[in-house]
């Protein structure tokens, strides 16, 4: 009888302990699956790559330059709250007046641009919002011919200290592209 109850015994404690191993490893694996789900979800809210691009296009028939910077939108909110401590809402409707004045001054204040020697303050047109990123339009009036574009261009590099900003010139079908890297902010393209 004592060898039936030691069987018992060894049974009770084997199965006890397969137990107390399969709920560590439940456990564990809980653990680990919130943890690579938290950063998961983090990594889907931020992007590796903190980049703009500013497209400029000479229209030789118009005389003059049209401007579109496209800007990642939670990267755009972020530098908007940060510099001016309000509340920022690019994609709500009910906000596109006072979030026209938010994005004309940032820009305004983060990209420069001189033609032909001459500084020229573009006229702001609006934005819309594409996908993940914000198109911001301008247009330069009064561009007789397009010899030099010099610029300055900080966008978000109040934010990132790997910010890159790619400018792209288009004129009379010959296309410039520049790269500005945080901290450099002057670009010169000659045609």
């Amino acid at each position: 009888m004592s060898l039936l109850f030691l069987n018992a015994k060894s049974i009770f404690f084997f199965f006890t302990k397969q137990i107390f191993i399969s709920m560590f490893y439940l456990y564990a694996n809980l653990l680990v699956s919130f943890f690579l789900n938290f950063e998961s979800s983090n990594i889907k809210n931020r992007h590796p790559l903190h980049v703009s691009s500013t497209d400029v296009v000479y229209n030789a028939k118009e005389k003059s330059l049209e401007i579109n910077c496209k800007i990642f939108t939670d990267d755009f909110e972020n530098a908007l709250r940060k510099n001016y401590k309000t509340k920022v809402d690019l994609i709500g409707v009910k906000f596109q007046k006072n979030m026209d004045v938010l994005v004309k001054k940032y820009l305004e204040t983060h990209l420069q641009i001189e033609v032909n020697g001459h500084k020229s303050a573009p006229n702001y047109i609006g934005f819309e919002i594409d996908n993940e990123s914000v198109s911001v339009y301008f247009e330069i009036d009064n561009v007789n011919s397009l010899k030099e574009l010099k610029f300055s261009n900080t966008i978000l590099y109040d934010l990132f200290d790997d910010q890159m900003n790619l400018i792209n010139v288009e004129n009379n079908n010959i296309r410039k592209t520049a790269r500005l890297a945080y901290p450099n902010k002057y670009q010169v393209l000659l045609f």
